[in-house]
């Protein structure tokens, strides 16, 4: 199994994303795990489908 770029790390309020590659936290802050924005990222990268779950988790957030 490869390693994955892209990982969910707890950080104190919730999750942020962290690109291993670039070694820098990726995207906002989290209040619940983004468990299926982590998949596409690591997967196939649909920038539409990311840009949807992005929407999403932000609308969570309000």
């Amino acid at each position: 199994m490869s390693r994955r770029q892209y990982v969910a790390r707890g950080v104190p309020g919730g999750y942020r994303i962290w690109d291993n590659k670039r070694r820098c936290w990726w995207g906002d802050l989290y209040e619940l795990c983004p468990d299926d924005l982590l998949t596409e990222l690591n997967g196939a990268a649909d920038q539409d489908k990311i840009t949807a779950l992005l929407r999403r988790y932000r609308a969570l957030k309000r």
